[in-house]
């Protein structure tokens, strides 16, 4: 029996009073002795915690009892070490950042894309009419992607809607979406579809669950995950690897992010260029005097900020005029 493991999953459901059940989730899962991140929006939830098989099972019993959740797909990986260090639960406005967030216009829950299983996905994927869209940034597909995927030059999944012009080309295609565990493609598949592509898919659960189900077959290189693992193996059948060192341009899985934390940039690096440039990817940014110390991995935790109970005030104010604060209040007690 695995030692830990680590959970993957998100589930678009509508949260009320979303920033009280961040810090109520938070302690649950510390009281789980689970470390992780997890992302916590009006729109649902996004996440990936590590602990022991009893904390992991018992998360996700927690998890499918809540008639809101109880949907979610949880995708299951075996490690030997816990994949994060800390645990991690915060409010933002999305659980994946798109500044798609008008639910009358996209709505993960009303119309996405066709979800395809893993088997469906392999076996659609090298048609004639078919394209493989990969909705990830640059620093995830460089690392690795579907053979003959289409990749879009975006830093930041936000930047997706601005490539859907650079699509209109395959507008009479079938549009195979992907990303790492399916979240991006809810959100851009029906993005595709609200711009006028007819017929639009995406692998259900990713990139993860393709490579549980069928081995990974033509999945080419790793895949980029957002823990202390960074890359993971998911090709069983015909791997290869695809990304090179910037630095020396030998053939390399590994990725890190630059030790200036100001760069903190995501790239491929060899092991040797890792200790020459001692985990950074430009001399510039060797000398820079917050430079992290290198410990091989190129894995730096996160270091919270300090809660800003002023400007979380503030946006409830604004949310919540008093008349509707002292409802709400009432409503709760």
């Amino acid at each position: 029996m695995a030692k830990y493991q680590t959970l993957l999953y998100y589930c678009y459901s509508p949260i009320e009073h979303a920033e009280q059940f961040a810090a109520e989730h938070l302690e649950f899962c510390k009281s789980l002795g689970l470390v992780g991140r997890i992302i916590v929006a009006d729109e649902g939830l996004n996440g990936t915690v590590s602990g022991t098989p009893e904390a992991c099972q018992a998360y996700m019993d927690a998890v499918h009892a809540d008639e809101r959740f109880n949907k979610t797909d949880f995708k299951i990986d075996d490690v030997d070490e816990p994949s994060f260090i800390k645990m991690h639960c915060r409010y933002k406005p999305e659980i994946v950042h798109s500044g798609l967030r008008n639910p009358a216009s996209i709505d993960p829950n009303k119309e996405t894309g066709k979800h395809l299983e893993p088997k469906d996905f392999m076996e659609m994927k090298d048609q004639e009419d078919v394209v493989i869209l990969d909705v990830r940034s640059n620093y995830e597909h460089s690392v690795g992607r579907f053979k003959n995927a289409v990749t879009l030059d975006i830093e930041n999944f936000r930047e997706f809607p601005e490539k859907i012009k650079e699509l209109e080309q395959y507008k009479d295609k079938k549009i195979l979406t992907y990303c790492t565990g399916g979240i991006k493609c809810e959100k851009a598949s029906a993005l595709l579809l609200k711009e006028g592509f007819s017929d639009v898919y995406q692998l259900h659960g990713g990139i993860i669950k393709y490579g549980k189900e069928v081995d990974g077959k033509d999945f080419e290189g790793q895949c980029y995950v957002f823990d202390n693992r960074v890359t993971v193996d998911v090709n069983k059948v015909n791997p290869t690897v695809v990304s090179t060192c910037r630095n020396c341009g030998k053939i390399t899985s590994k990725m890190i992010n630059c030790a200036n934390p100001e760069c903190n940039e995501h790239f491929t690096q060899c092991d040797e260029c890792g200790w020459k440039m001692d985990g950074c990817c430009t001399p510039a940014c060797m000398e820079h005097p917050r430079k992290r110390p290198y410990d091989g991995t190129g894995y730096y935790v996160k270091v919270p900020q300090p809660v800003n109970e002023e400007k979380i005030s503030k946006r409830k104010h604004k949310q919540f005029p008093p008349k509707e604060k002292t409802a709400l209040l009432n409503n709760q007690q």
